[in-house]
């Protein structure tokens, strides 16, 4: 199949277009540097012409974008995407949305997949879990000192290897015309993973604080129970990165 990777030479989508290509796939990853983008529609109907399936991976060049950016980038794909005769399209979003709407960024995806749905084109809405690679991003935000503070919620990480792989498995699949989740085989506490993760000295404290600036429910970022788990443990993922 000819596939199109929108965000295709970000961290996510060179990963994907690589399983793609390996998979037999012609693959074309879209972004500004390569001609196609999704926001501006520069070199958008070209990109899709002759093309089976587009997987849209891409982020806001800057979180307060995040808005505008996610819903016109829907809007010129699955637009140029139904004149082309696309046949399915596979947005990348996040697990809780709805429950941790506070977040600015995460009312921006849930745009995103408004658009999606609203788009006319036979379409899969994948939520996955935080990734195993944010994880010392997250703790690096929230590290004052000696102190790593971190908000009262749980998380169900998924290392970003399988979900590629799974990404990749939806492109000869039937579309969901809905949402499934992908998350990790684990669930634990921030401050959990924040002791696994601490250097020497550090102290790991779960004291209330805001998630990136929100109060969202404890469990807002845990997956369902119909949703896909990876198999790929924290301590697996640790071992393997030499950590």
């Amino acid at each position: 199949m000819r596939i199109v990777v929108v965000g295709g030479t970000g961290q996510t989508g060179r990963l994907l277009v690589e399983a793609l290509r390996e998979d037999g796939h012609e693959v074309v990853p879209a972004s500004p540097s390569t001609g196609i983008d999704a926001f501006t529609g520069m070199g958008l109907k070209e990109a899709l012409t002759g093309t089976d399936v587009v997987f849209d991976v891409t982020n806001p060049p800057a979180r307060e974008e995040a808005a505008e950016f996610f819903r016109v980038s829907s809007e010129n794909l699955t637009a140029a995407g139904r004149e082309a005769g696309v046949r399915h399209l596979v947005t990348l979003s996040i697990i809780g949305l709805e429950a941790a709407s506070d977040l600015a960024y995460y009312r921006a995806k849930l745009a995103q997949e408004a658009a999606v749905r609203a788009g006319g084109l036979p379409f899969t809405i994948v939520r996955a879990a935080q990734f195993f690679e944010f994880l010392d991003v997250l703790m690096r935000a929230n590290t004052d000192g000696d102190e790593i503070r971190l908000a009262p919620v749980r998380v169900q990480p998924i290392a970003l290897s399988d979900l590629v792989a799974r990404l990749a498995g939806l492109a000869g699949a039937t579309p969901a015309n809905g949402t499934v989740e992908m998350a990790g085989p684990e669930v634990f506490a921030l401050d959990e993973i924040g002791r696994l993760l601490a250097a020497p000295g550090q102290r790991v404290t779960s004291d209330g604080r805001p998630f990136f600036g929100a109060d969202i429910p404890v469990d807002a970022l845990v997956a369902g129970p119909s949703a896909d788990l990876a198999p790929t443990t924290l301590a697996d993922w640790r071992a393997a990165a030499g950590e």
